[in-house]
């Protein structure tokens, strides 16, 4: 009989259950969260399913050996994870100031893990653990597995395998390597012998001459002293990144060399069906009842992946790097089954939150040639222009939605997650927007244009702004025809690379001329593993090594950002500002084409704010 308890996370859990030992211990940054949304119940429920033994050390004192150890010496391996993100984005604002709490720990209380996470994690199992192998993942190991440029510490850092110490490091999805290299360890196999996995990288002070193609990027110590090398090096990362290769990359880090093997296939349907109905209990750990709960449970509790992968390629989004560009899909009757099961749960009041993932519309490969050939290299999918052989067909999405919709106890089904509105507008007729809007809308439908100028948008991996006007006057149409007051609430992003101080005024001029006045705006965040992070550090774009001008002074970047927010009095200082620089004091008056009048209220100008605005928590967006 399948046990529905949550995992082990003390000693007394383990009691509980008649353990006298283990298997895995999994170390994770996160509060333990049981839910198909959070990776550590992810990898936690596939390791239970396989027949091991595994218990989770969530948050533990990183400052103390003895809280490494307090589940006791599991018998086959340590896995180590900084959580569902990268611990310095959740610790940090783009100002580089300390955020007030943390999504994923109890209470939302900040602090209650490590900057570095993986690092500080890693280092300090093996000082607990010296003789057991280690083996790290999550998105913080996945992203900063080569060199790679740290925003925070303002330099080029090595692959965070040589910092941590680590016997293998596990990228992108974990489910593949995660149980070959448990299966194989289990049957006594060395983790020095587990050269040959798939997905995952190791330090050896040789290159291997087997099993794969090996080629060799520039090496730590240039890529670190010089930016050329440094895009050359992301452009042939991203470019092995393909799961039909066998093409192994290696990167000499002083006298060793980190090995990347070629990817791990991404799960087929039924593996996705697999994974998505392990027996979680879907709700954060009863021990952090007394603190409030987890408040990144919140979110999701409702809601519903149906995919995974992204093909729409936005140069500021890291799931191409960790999740991959080959879209894959849980089948109908796997979906109708969680959603039946969050319908006999006790506080649900019949709304389906999210029917979604990376991107909400993609229920299939971009093409056919993507499943055997991969998909291309030196092109993504939609942008500037869409691809040719894309197949743009919703209808087995809506079919999902209205089975969704007609189950009983289902009042309504909701979209939440990002919408790739340039793939909507691909279809022959209005019959998916048409459902969307009728059935699919809270009131407000988030899509992600994240700019007007063409220049910023070529370089986002966007689709030209005529695009998203387009959409916008197709949405309304929709909404007027059914009566409903409805509304697109664009994502905007301010000082993304190529972004100058005149493509802020232009977009200003457009939010003015339609009456927009967003609340929330995403100052750019240089995070691991992004193609716009490399433009941010090199000054070059690494497909094409052509300049790319950046703006990285906190005054300048303060100045773009508030350009968004005219009707906002407190910005208006900076606005003035701006303008004047740009030699737009056309637009400071009280004319209809004007951004903000002459004088602050009061009629004296306010004096210019400090740089360092807080942005909100960087969300995924499409």
């Amino acid at each position: 009989m399948t046990d529905t308890r949550f995992l082990p996370i003390s000693a007394e859990d383990m009691r509980s259950r008649g353990w006298d030992h283990y298997d895995i211990l999994y170390i994770s940054g996160d509060a333990y969260v049981d839910h198909p949304s959070f990776g550590t119940a992810i990898i936690g429920r596939l390791v239970e399913s396989l027949g091991f033994r595994i218990a989770i050390l969530a948050q533990p004192d990183w400052r103390s050996c003895e809280s490494f150890l307090a589940l006791g010496k599991p018998a086959l391996a340590v896995f180590v994870s900084a959580g569902n993100l990268d611990s310095m984005v959740a610790h940090y604002t783009v100002a580089k100031k300390p955020r007030s709490g943390d999504y994923y720990s109890p209470g939302g209380k900040a602090g209650l893990r490590p900057d570095r996470a993986l690092t500080v994690y890693c280092r300090m199992a093996r000082k607990a653990f010296p003789d057991l192998p280690i083996i790290c993942g999550g998105l913080e190991a996945s992203l900063r597995r080569f060199a790679h440029y740290d925003y925070w510490a303002d330099r080029v850092m090595p692959s965070v395998l040589s910092d941590c110490g680590a016997d293998l490091l596990i990228y992108g999805m974990g489910e593949h390597p995660i149980e070959e290299i448990v299966t194989r360890l289990a049957a006594g196999e060395p983790v020095s012998s587990l050269r040959d996995v798939r997905g995952t990288c190791y330090l050896t002070d040789a290159i291997p001459e087997a099993p794969f193609t090996y080629r060799e990027c520039s090496p730590f110590e240039k890529v670190s002293a010089d930016k050329l090398q440094y895009a050359q090096a992301t452009r042939m990362q991203f470019r092995a990144q393909d799961h039909t290769s066998d093409l192994a990359l290696v990167q000499r880090h002083g006298k060793r060399y980190l090995v990347q093997n070629p990817p791990s296939p991404p799960l087929t349907g039924e593996e996705l069906d697999r994974v998505a109905e392990l027996p979680y209990v879907r709700d954060y750990h009863p021990v952090y009842e007394a603190a409030g709960g987890v408040p990144a449970i919140e979110e999701v509790k409702f809601s519903i992946t149906h995919n995974r992968g992204c093909f729409g390629g936005c140069s500021f989004c890291a799931i191409a790097f960790h999740q991959g560009r080959l879209v894959t899909a849980r089948s109908h009757e796997s979906v109708l089954r969680e959603a039946e099961l969050i319908t006999k749960l006790p506080d649900f009041k019949g709304y389906i939150n999210d029917v979604g993932g990376p991107t909400a519309n993609f229920r299939a490969p971009a093409c056919k040639k993507a499943l055997t050939e991969g998909v291309c290299a030196d092109r993504t999918c939609l942008a500037p222009k869409p691809c040719p052989a894309l197949k743009a067909d919703h209808n087995d999405y809506l079919e999902l939605l209205r089975k969704i919709r007609a189950l009983p106890g289902v009042k309504k089904v909701f979209i939440r997650s990002g919408i790739r509105f340039d793939y909507l507008m691909l279809d022959p007729d209005d019959t998916f927007l048409r459902e969307l809007v009728e059935h699919h809308v809270s009131g407000q439908l988030r899509v992600a244009p994240e700019h007007c100028s063409a220049n910023v948008l070529g370089l986002m991996g966007k689709p030209d702004f005529s695009v998203y006007e387009k959409f916008i006057e197709r949405f309304r149409r929709e909404t007027a025809r059914i009566g409903k007051k409805q509304y697109v609430v664009p994502y905007l992003m301010s000082s993304h690379p190529g972004s100058t101080l005149e493509d802020a005024v232009k977009l200003a001029e457009y939010l003015h001329k339609n009456g927009l006045n967003p609340e929330q705006v995403q100052d750019f965040y240089p995070t691991p593993g992004t193609v716009s992070t490399c433009m941010y550090y090199t000054g070059l774009d690494p497909r094409t090594l052509k300049p790319v001008p950046v703006t990285r002074d906190p005054h300048e970047k303060a100045l773009q950002r508030v350009l968004l927010q005219t009707r906002n009095p407190a910005n208006h200082a900076l606005i003035r500002e701006a303008l004047q620089k740009c030699g737009r004091q056309d637009l400071i008056g009280t004319g209809k084409g004007c951004l903000i009048p002459p004088h602050a209220p009061g009629g004296k100008a306010r004096p210019p704010r400090k740089s360092g605005l807080k942005p909100k928590n960087q969300k995924g967006r499409k």
